[in-house]
């Protein structure tokens, strides 16, 4: 299996203003994400709106990713759903796909499970197939937080790896430390705790900033990972504001009204998601010019 460490993005999916497929721009993207140095890409995750997604595009955006990529960098698929029994079928799909190397998958939304049925549904999937599982804690979006004795639980399945802590709380995470074994990965799912994330044993982010910045990403990410804390403090203070900007409203509202100013994507999006405030977006325009991110070439 290819290493998975270091800097993910969690790719954002391009529509047309017709709310199709922008199979072009994601081309493009994933291309630029590759050639910028990224270290895996993780399509079909939250911020790529696959709630949205039917079956066959959801499928469509993993194997555009995994063809443009190339075997360059590892593919982490996204495959959630808080049915257990779609997980399992979602997950044993993606897990038969050539060039997938692991599956994204999130704790059960709106269902609100115990832990021990927050287990059972991990343990499901991780039954069903043969891929590594990076496990999601997002309890701001799930209203289900995987508490790190349970995470040291699924942490003995054999092809359980690892897990995007989102949950946002520092004493969780260092927790979560103390309950798995060394090779258990933890990643940060927030951009503006990678340092602390990394400084307590993780193993890099899967990132939404990375959509904007994959190089910078890449870079502060790594040179955590080496040690070089001078280096990654000095692009976190640059970049900050970026990563905090993007989540002024839902993400990937502004993620992707940022792709759009750089020339990077047309800026549309399915509902429930919208455009940003003209006032969010005055902000994320001055940011962009601030930190020298425009693009003068037209979308691929």
């Amino acid at each position: 299996m290819k290493k998975i460490v270091g800097c993910g993005t969690a790719l954002v999916t391009p529509f047309k203003a017709d709310s199709s497929l922008d199979e072009a721009a994601l081309r493009s993207l994933v291309a630029w994400q590759v050639d910028e140095g990224i270290d895996f890409l993780v399509p079909c995750g939250t911020t790529g709106e696959t709630p949205t997604l039917t079956r066959d595009e959801w499928l469509r955006v993993i194997d555009i990713t995994v063809t443009v990529a190339a075997g360059r960098v590892p593919i982490v698929a996204g495959a959630t759903s808080n049915n257990t029994h779609e997980a399992v079928e979602k997950a044993r799909t993606v897990s038969g796909m050539r060039g997938v190397d692991a599956i994204l998958t999130a704790s059960p939304y709106y269902n609100k499970p115990t832990q021990e049925g927050q287990y059972q549904h991990f343990k499901a999937i991780a039954d069903a197939v043969d891929k590594p599982l990076i496990l999601y804690n997002v309890p701001g979006r799930t209203s289900a937080n995987i508490e790190p004795a349970t995470l040291g639980r699924l942490a003995q399945i054999p092809n359980v790896m690892g897990v995007k802590e989102a949950s946002g709380n520092i004493s969780q995470i260092a927790e979560v430390f103390s309950a798995v074994p060394d090779s258990f990965s933890v990643f940060s799912g927030d951009d503006a705790i990678t340092l602390p994330v990394i400084a307590l044993g993780g193993v890099g982010i899967i990132s939404v900033a990375s959509n904007e910045i994959p190089h910078q990403m890449s870079e502060m990410t790594r040179a955590a990972l080496a040690n070089d804390w001078t280096k990654a403090r000095n692009i976190l203070r640059k970049y900050l504001p970026l990563m905090q900007a993007n989540f002024i409203e839902s993400n990937p509202m502004p993620v992707k009204a940022v792709l759009a100013i750089m020339g990077r994507i047309e800026e549309n999006y399915r509902l429930p998601m919208v455009r940003v405030k003209p006032e969010t977006r005055a902000k994320l325009e001055k940011l962009v010019h601030q930190l020298a991110l425009e693009r003068t070439a037209s979308v691929a």
